[in-house]
């Protein structure tokens, strides 16, 4: 029971630290913070009020709702128990035979403040209502009126906003857990799986990548998070991607790319991040969106390859299994990209693999009967 709790806590810290390590988390969240901004800068963000409300927390938006209203409405109650005051409205004022009152059965500050509720809500219970004889509080009735209606429209319009912005629809688009470098077609490549679980599709879906790292330049400079273009491929090709089934990228590791240094007992002790991005638009709501995640080097698998997901039964119906998602096998690979392009008898492998040529439904745990599709 120790022993377990001891590596339970262990992995928890592991984690925290490999989350103070990236710059961007696994579910695409930016890990940076801004320091020592100027006081006069903060007014930029009170000028774009729009963008401040919207990419607030919930917890705040209703906070913000709540406010709003209820301020609203205690606010313009005072302002009509000071007519009804100044007109001698109140119970407690004397009052003549013949007094005309500017609002019906407001006599009071709790009467005042259900008066304000009913005017900018628009209930109207019937107890309550403004009479002609009083020009200052048919005025008080229009501004209350048009700011209440303005309230609602803004806080309408943020709610909505929030509900129906283009991160929610990233939250479908989801990436393998880790990546693997294995041999495919030939050559060396860094390959990664991606899977959009709504049945619409993402329309011109582009898929790139960043590798991020601190770099020595020739004058001794140390530039810190220097960035470096990652190309990843399809077998279609780059650009125009067919998104209706998980897609498996991936990056040729030639002599141009940042991992031909790179072998499996060097790759964990590298340091760096990559970043892998994916911009779309929404075929249902016709809105652009980005879905970011990472991959530090203990997240790399060296000589494995992703385990097949989609199949085809006798119907002719396809099936994707989303239980081997990010589940790998082991494949025989070359210990480095040096050596696979260099060294004769590195980079021997099967590449045929085992068909399925009747299309059946297989079991996908088998590791020995797999479907190349």
């Amino acid at each position: 029971m120790v022993g377990f709790l001891n590596k339970y806590f262990q992995n928890c810290l592991a984690e925290r630290r490999r989350r103070r390590s990236r710059l961007v988390t696994k579910d695409g969240r930016c890990n940076i913070e801004f320091g020592n901004i100027m006081y006069s800068d903060h007014f930029a963000f009170l000028a774009d009020f729009w963008t401040t409300f919207v990419e607030i927390r919930w917890r705040f938006v209703l906070l913000l709702f709540i406010a709003s209203f209820t301020l609203s409405w205690f606010i313009f109650g005072l302002l009509w128990y000071w007519i009804a005051r100044n007109n001698g409205d109140l119970a407690w004022q004397t009052q003549q035979s013949n007094h005309t009152p500017c609002v019906d059965n407001v006599v009071g500050l709790t009467t005042a403040f259900l008066y304000s509720l009913e005017t900018q809500t628009t209930i109207g219970y019937g107890g309550r209502a403004l009479t002609p004889y009083c020009p200052g509080a048919v005025a008080v009735l229009i501004i209350q009126s048009l700011l209440g209606a303005i309230i609602n429209c803004f806080m309408c319009g943020v709610i909505l906003s929030k509900i129906s912005s283009p991160k929610k629809r990233a939250k479908t688009i989801t990436f393998s857990d880790m990546a693997v470098i294995s041999p495919k077609n030939g050559t060396l490549s860094l390959s990664i799986r991606v899977a959009n679980l709504r049945k619409t599709l993402m329309i011109g879906s582009q898929i790139y990548g960043k590798l991020l790292r601190t770099t020595v330049s020739e004058d001794g400079e140390t530039i810190i998070m220097d960035q470096v273009n990652i190309d990843f491929m399809l077998d279609a090709g780059m650009d125009n991607l067919f998104f209706v089934c998980p897609l498996t990228l991936y990056h040729i590791i030639d002599k141009n790319s940042p991992f031909f240094e790179m072998a499996v007992d060097t790759i964990h002790t590298q340091d760096f991040e990559l970043v892998v991005f994916l911009d779309g638009t929404a075929e249902s709501t016709s809105s652009s969106c980005q879905v970011r995640t990472s991959y530090i080097p203990m997240e790399i698998m060296w000589g494995y390859n992703f385990l097949p997901i989609i199949s085809r039964s006798k119907e002719g119906k396809y099936r994707v299994d989303f239980s081997n998602f990010s589940k790998v096998m082991p494949v025989a690979t070359a210990h480095c990209a040096y050596c696979f392009h260099n060294i004769k008898g590195h980079h021997h492998h099967s590449r045929d693999g085992n068909d399925n040529q009747g299309f059946e439904v297989i079991d996908i745990d088998d590791h020995l009967n797999v479907t190349k599709m």
